[in-house]
């Protein structure tokens, strides 16, 4: 048996935030410093909504705080009620944002192979209380958002995606936001894109953005009018700030990752018991994550035991998303959570692990992450 790889010498986790050179920060906060002028749609506040909606070719974009306020608002810009149908392997924010708008989450099983939405099991769960489809692009794969639209039209139903890990995803050369009413982007400090905090909504037309601009900002038209029961959901210039010098640089990030997710491509799958996630040909990958699959039964060892002993190596992994949404204490007694109901979800979240994917890792890191499964995988 080979002997053990080095551990790293400082902690590795499954992202680091892209910071920009400082000196590209300090003039930006220097503009601020000079206006004086904090939050309230300022003039970092206006650039960066402008360059994002360029970026993504996204024309009808609203900047927010988070992405879960900014799905919170979504949720009332589209006056939604009694029951949306969701997936359970998410983030807990997607159906916790259900449930701060009184609405019931109603979890259909996932695909298998794109772990999004599966369409066959969203239409038996559609009863007159449903009012829309919730879908989350998985690790940047874009939900089968044809055969969605197909239902939510047929069923007079609104559809909703929380693209928190779809940053910069195409499909079929169309921007991933281009599909549904609502595609809510986050931009927290472990995505591809970022502003330490923060989060925007893409819609379809003027009229919406009209609506949700007004929800974020406490429904205020004017000095004297308050016209909607709003909510403080504003993006404050230090974060837009952070936001214009991170886009500056979201490429050259972009393209360092696609060439780690390449070597572990190459890498991993000849280890036993291991599979790639990957995104469809017809995909533009958002390469906000790298995950892996684990066969119980093909690998010597589960995921949760890779998990664990590649902290050896101060390599830590994420079991991402586990565990599911539905057995959360909150959720779990609704009748569209029961296990059985859910095979696939609860299969794949045994299953699924994380690895390390940004820039800073580089090639020789990626390497050191293959060399560590390698030898947990192939170890007694």
């Amino acid at each position: 048996m080979p002997s053990a790889p080095t551990p790293f010498p400082e902690p590795v986790y499954v992202a680091r935030p892209l910071l920009p050179p400082l000196e590209e920060f300090v003039r930006e906060l220097g503009d601020i410093w000079s206006a004086a002028w904090l939050t309230n749609n300022g003039a970092k506040h206006v650039a960066l909504e402008q360059a994002l909606s360029d970026h993504l070719r996204a024309p009808h974009l609203s900047l927010f705080n988070n992405g879960t306020i900014a799905l919170i608002v979504a949720c009332r810009a589209l006056r939604l009620a009694g029951e949306v149908i969701t997936t359970p392997f998410t983030f807990p924010a997607t159906p916790h944002v259900l449930s701060w708008n009184n609405i019931t989450p109603v979890f259909a099983d996932i695909d298998p192979v794109s772990m999004t939405i599966d369409p066959a099991k969203i239409e038996p769960l559609i009863t007159a209380r449903t009012t829309a489809i919730l879908g989350v692009h998985v690790y940047g794969i874009p939900c089968q958002v044809d055969a969605i639209r197909t239902i939510a039209d047929y069923y007079g139903l609104r559809v909703i995606y929380d693209g928190a890990h779809a940053f910069g995803t195409e499909l079929d050369g169309q921007p991933i936001t281009a599909f549904g009413d609502v595609t809510m982007l986050s931009f927290h400090a472990t995505k591809l894109f970022h502003t330490a905090e923060g989060g925007a909504l893409v819609v379809r037309d003027a009229r919406l953005k009209h609506q949700i601009d007004l929800l974020k900002n406490f429904g205020i038209r004017n000095e004297e009018e308050v016209v909607l029961p709003g909510i403080n959901g504003k993006m404050t210039e230090l974060q837009a700030a952070m936001g214009l010098a991170v886009l500056r640089h979201i490429d050259t990030e972009r393209d360092a990752r696609a060439s780690i997710a390449k070597l572990y491509r190459e890498r991993l799958p000849a280890i036993n018991g291991i599979t790639c996630a990957d995104t469809p040909a017809s995909v533009r990958n958002s390469y906000q994550y790298f995950v892996i699959r684990v066969q119980e039964g093909r690998a010597r060892k589960g995921r949760d035991q890779l998990h664990d002993e590649m902290k050896r190596f101060n390599i830590f992994t994420r079991k991402y998303f586990y565990p599911l949404c539905s057995t959360y204490s909150c959720y779990s007694e609704l009748p569209s959570a029961a296990p059985m109901r859910l095979p696939n979800a609860h299969r794949v979240a045994a299953q699924v692990l994380a690895l390390p994917i940004f820039g800073a890792l580089g090639q020789d890191g990626a390497d050191r992450v293959c060399d560590a499964i390698d030898f947990v995988m192939g170890s007694a």
